[in-house]
């Protein structure tokens, strides 16, 4: 089976347990390296001491979640948010490169964050980074970590904000929302790139599959919006009123201004790579991806596609 074995660091969380789901649903077996074993798991240190297990793709998606507003944004905590990207991306890496039996594939997620926010430029994935703010500088020490020697394939799918209802920005958003307390964040005019958790675990299965596929992806949609176009997409979504904006101040005090930035500023990113190696998006507007995660409750359990 191990021809149709798939490594998830990370696999646990909101991304990569979908990406599990998926995975599973298409007949491959997955294995995730998680911080505790379990079944189905081993931890990062098994995996350094023991090598890598035979595979025929290996995906990093883990990381501690910068947007956890329990978090204080102290340096041990941006630490943390730092090492739990360079270290795993790294030691996957290694293992790799130190296995005999190499997987065929390598895809790291990383972020948009690798592109400074602008209010005029427009980024594809041949934009450099310039490594200036905490998240641009971070994203490049985290690509860097991600070599691999050939033959293995290295993917780096830079993610926007992954909409999901169980998950990231919506599971934080939610029940303002729900409630009829949402609104945009500051002027409003701000990009905000982002992908549908169903497209970004499909684009990470069609990285693995088609044997093309290398470099930097941009994961975003081809929709480029705004935060106040999410906004109303969403409060239309819900049937609820969004007539509460957040003043960019009070983010700012509340979370940090370094942190706050994800929210109050924005890039304009583009997938040009990706729809040039033909990936079909089932989720390509964000009214029909609000749509879908509009709901209080769990829907009927529908399988992934």
């Amino acid at each position: 089976m191990a021809g149709r074995k798939i490594i998830i660091g990370g696999g646990t969380g909101f991304i990569g347990s979908h990406l599990g789901e998926l995975l599973t649903s298409k007949g491959y077996a997955v294995l995730n390296v998680a911080r505790k074993p379990a079944t189905n798991n081993i931890s990062w240190s098994v995996l350094e001491q023991s090598g890598l297990p035979k595979a025929c793709a290996v995906v990093n998606c883990a990381g501690q979640q910068f947007m956890d507003f329990t978090k204080s944004w102290t340096p041990g905590f941006k630490q943390n948010v730092k090492n739990s990207r360079v270290y795993t991306t790294k030691a996957l890496a290694k293992a790799i490169n130190e296995s005999k039996d190499k997987p065929k594939v390598y895809v790291v997620l990383t972020g948009v964050g690798a592109y400074e926010p602008s209010t005029s430029n427009i980024y594809d994935e041949c934009s450099p980074t310039t490594g200036h703010d905490f998240f641009s500088r971070l994203t490049v020490e985290w690509e860097k970590a991600a070599q691999v020697d050939e033959p293995v394939r290295l993917v780096i799918v830079r993610c926007g904000a992954v909409l999901g209802r169980w998950g990231g920005m919506i599971k934080n958003m939610f029940l303002p929302f729900y409630l009829g307390l949402g609104g945009r964040i500051g002027s409003g005019t701000q990009y905000l790139p982002w992908i549908h958790i169903d497209d970004l675990a499909r684009l990470i299965l069609f990285s693995i599959e088609n044997e093309n596929v290398k470099g930097v992806l941009n994961g975003v949609a081809p929709q480029v919006i705004t935060n106040d176009d999410f906004t109303k997409s969403f409060a239309r979504a819900l049937r609820r009123p969004a007539f509460f904006p957040v003043p960019e101040v009070i983010l700012n005090m509340v979370l940090h201004e370094e942190r706050a930035m994800i929210m109050t500023k924005g890039q304009h990113v583009v997938p040009k790579r990706v729809l040039e190696y033909g990936f079909e998006y089932k989720y390509a507007d964000i009214d029909e991806a609000c749509k879908e995660f509009a709901h209080l409750c769990p829907p009927k359990k529908q399988p992934l596609k």
